[in-house]
């Protein structure tokens, strides 16, 4: 059996946290309360699907971020955090000012409002 390195898995959060995309990604997912499919995510950041599935990969690896399977769909969510380096994270990324992701918070709405129509029906 390999031997792990404490310190790998705070190394791998700051990793992760060091991209813009999956760093919105995070600012998102504690902002909103709901989950959220990585389509919508494309949508809501104006990236590529594969894009987004690829940093939801790199975030879920250090165990930022959740799935859970719902029929046909896979939604991510910030789970409440059991430590307190990870409520610290969760602080600090809610530090980050909202005037920054204006556009991406109007487009999260509609996103999640589409969505409860669909639902509905």
């Amino acid at each position: 059996m390999a031997y792990k390195n404490p310190w790998d898995s705070y190394i791998e959060i700051f990793k992760a946290l060091s991209d813009q995309t999956r760093l919105k990604i995070i600012w998102l997912l504690c902002n909103i309360d709901s989950k959220i499919c990585s389509s919508e995510i494309a949508e809501v950041l104006g990236e590529t699907a594969y894009n987004i599935s690829r940093h939801i990969k790199v975030l879920r690896q250090a165990g930022l971020i959740y799935e859970k399977k719902e029929g046909t769909r896979v939604y991510y969510y910030f789970d409440l955090v059991d430590t307190a380096f990870e409520k610290a994270v969760h602080d600090l990324v809610m530090q980050i000012p909202s005037d920054l992701m204006k556009e991406e918070i109007m487009r999260c709405r509609h996103c999640l409002d589409e969505r409860a129509i669909k639902n509905a029906i």
